[in-house]
């Protein structure tokens, strides 16, 4: 008992700091940000303790992964991960079959959970770490045809099944955390430029696909303006709460506009935050979300096992495109795509699904150094 409590310490002792500061602070201004606002959300007390609670489990979640060995699960129980990866996404679509198609359905209700359960956050976690191994394995011969149409077929399975729920915002996520594993695992940029081509040649066949509130949606993204009442009404409100905001802000219990922007709880939290802590508090939340991402990266470039390295470009993939995406929709540049920021959102499945992620970094990070010299040499220049 004594050696396993020595041993539990021992790692607790290798765990990153800055991880720990800047993922908890940011998640602490989330809560503070909802309870400041929380009389213009429909059940706002309940909102701010579920975010609580989500919080605190996530942490502690966090440190349980932190203990364990990446590396013997990760070999282990590989192929199970990508099998519940795809069940859980299977039972997404099964289970809203026949449901409208007015809008994405990439969600669970389970009974006396107050909130909805969203299998494609967990899945980004399962997706990353066996999309990691799959290049790894084939890391030395990474450009031979075969190696990449088998690592598209692993891709498009998992991205495939994302966008047959409707989640149009997720599956960007996916493919922007594909295109930077495989840029950073060497794949050739050719192969970049085709992907860009069929694209290109498919975008059409792909808009006629869509439904017509996603081909609303995203021209609305990028001119708000026409249609300021329905599409372009929650960009456009959003941005002038974050212009009434100012550089101080209207302070934590100030403001009105963003009661009157539609999910200012979760996807559009950002605007609550720019009104009520103005520049102040913004700039605040992207230095934490700056120098965690950076963190992670150099994370990236000390660990002992390639995999692992891509593991943490992925996570921080992750990090960059909500977060981009997510500020982008708030600020009527980009289309509103559903996308939660980064440990700020309302949301229990988004907030585990982010703490899980740096269970896995700490992870990494805690059963690195004793191996530091067993590091594999890399296959990418950016990892060298």
């Amino acid at each position: 008992m004594r050696s396993f409590i020595s041993s539990v310490k021992e790692r607790f002792s290798k765990l990153d700091v800055t991880v720990i500061v800047t993922s908890v602070a940011m998640t602490l201004l989330s809560i503070l940000v909802l309870w400041g606002g929380m009389d213009a959300f429909s059940g706002g007390k309940l909102k701010v303790m579920v975010q609580c609670v989500a919080a605190l489990l996530g942490i502690v979640i966090m440190l349980v992964i932190a203990t364990v060995d990446y590396d013997e699960v990760c070999s282990k129980f590989e192929l199970l991960l990508f099998a519940i990866s795809i069940g859980m996404l299977l039972l997404v679509i099964v289970v809203n079959i026949g449901s409208s198609t007015s809008t994405n359905h990439n969600w669970i209700k389970i009974p006396g959970i107050p909130f909805n359960i969203q299998p494609g956050e967990f899945v980004k976690i399962s997706y990353i770490i066996t999309f990691s191994r799959h290049v790894d394995r084939v890391k030395n011969e990474i450009n031979k045809i075969t190696n990449v149409l088998k690592l598209a077929v692993h891709a498009m399975i998992i991205i495939g099944l994302v966008l047959i729920t409707g989640d149009l915002g997720t599956t960007l996520v996916y493919l922007f955390v594909t295109a930077a594993i495989l840029f950073c695992a060497g794949l050739s940029l050719w192969y970049f430029a085709a992907a860009g081509v069929i694209i290109i040649i498919a975008a059409p066949f792909l808009w006629d696909k869509m439904a017509e509130y996603q081909r609303l949606r995203i021209m609305a993204g990028f001119d708000p303006s026409i249609d300021p009442e329905v599409y372009g009404y929650q960009a456009l409100m959003s941005k002038k709460a974050i212009i009434s905001g100012g550089f101080t802000g209207a302070g934590l219990f100030g403001g009105t506009v963003y009661a009157k922007v539609p999910a200012a709880h979760s996807d559009f939290l950002f605007c609550v935050l720019a009104e009520k802590l103005g520049f102040i508090g913004t700039f605040g939340y992207l230095i934490l979300m700056t120098v965690l991402i950076i963190r992670i990266l150099v994370i990236s470039r000390q660990t002992r096992k390639d995999y692992a390295s891509y593991i943490c470009i992925g996570i921080a993939a992750v990090l960059i495109a909500q977060t981009l995406e997510n500020i982008g929709m708030c600020l009527a540049m980009l289309p509103v795509v559903g996308i939660t920021l980064p440990f700020f959102s309302y949301g229990g499945s988004s907030m585990l699904t982010m703490f899980i992620c740096m269970g896995v970094v700490q992870s990494i990070c805690t059963h690195n150094r004793k191996y530091f010299f067993e590091r594999e040499p890399a296959s990418a220049s950016l990892l060298k």
